[in-house]
């Protein structure tokens, strides 16, 4: 908003503005080939439009115009490794970064989680239970706007354990650089990734989810609705009844384990001659 819009609507009466003047913005973001960057941004523009509406600055929302006048985004999958030994790969090449403790911490607990990046970044000390080894994560924070349950590993366990006495006992488990109130960026780990060699049509933090899916189904043999369940989408029970977070968690507490135990076996195997 600050590079793209204020400077060139920022000083205009809200009310004033026209689907015209959107647009110009958003031609301006598409020129450098910045296509879904255009459309968040008039997504967020258009929430603006709504509030002035509801407070009565504005009588109409003209971003709802540009409807059929933005090209539309490509749907791209997140990349993901999927294949044990590249996976090794990887996973030894996060535990040689040599990053900050925060981002290093965040890129070990990715694979072992397998949760959405925001989920991860945006973690609060008040819903993880260490004792327990449980990360009780809002609603709020969902995808599918619903509570979920994340049983953790022994492995991941003994990282949040080290972590805690490096960053305190603030909000936030992994604090940004320039203020521990504020969860570190959402580019961070992508930006680690990126610094060891992985492009992005290579692996991504969301890729993760992927390579989870698949292993656990083909290499560990687990049931699709207990991954299912553990990867936080809506599974229903023979009744379309959604079932709730806890639901098969004795399963998903026995596959988080094994699925840490699988991913330390592949990053200590010996390397392919």
């Amino acid at each position: 908003m600050e590079n793209d819009v204020f400077p060139r609507i920022g000083s205009r009466l809200v009310g004033e503005l026209t689907a015209p003047d959107f647009l110009r913005v958003a031609r301006r973001i598409e020129e450098r080939g910045a296509i879904e960057s255009a459309h968040r941004i008039m997504q967020n523009c258009g929430q603006i439009m709504r509030y002035a509406i509801a407070t009565g600055r504005a009588e109409r929302n003209p971003v709802a115009d540009l409807r059929e006048a933005l090209p539309p985004t490509q749907k791209r999958n997140h990349a993901a490794i999927v294949d044990p030994v590249e996976l090794g790969g990887l996973l030894r090449a996060i535990h040689s970064y040599r990053g900050t403790i925060v981002v290093q911490t965040a890129l070990k607990l990715a694979p072992l989680v397998f949760v959405r990046p925001g989920e991860l970044r945006q973690a609060e000390s008040e819903e993880i239970d260490l004792d327990a080894a449980l990360w009780s994560i809002p609603a709020s924070r969902m995808k599918m706007k619903q509570a979920h349950l994340v049983p953790l590993a022994r492995q991941a366990v003994d990282l949040l354990r080290e972590l805690q006495p490096l960053t305190g006992r603030g909000r936030c488990v992994f604090p940004g650089g320039r203020s521990v109130k504020r969860p570190m960026s959402e580019a961070a780990v992508l930006a680690a990734l990126r610094s060891m060699g992985f492009d992005k049509s290579t692996a991504t933090g969301h890729g993760f989810r992927a390579t989870a899916r698949n292993l656990l189904d083909e290499a560990l043999n687990f049931r699709p609705d207990i991954i299912e369940h553990q990867l936080g989408h809506a599974v229903r029970d023979p009744n379309g009844r959604a079932y709730n977070r806890t639901t098969h968690i004795a399963e998903r507490t026995k596959m988080m384990q094994q699925w840490a135990n699988y991913l330390d076996k592949l990053r200590i195997a010996p390397m392919a001659d």
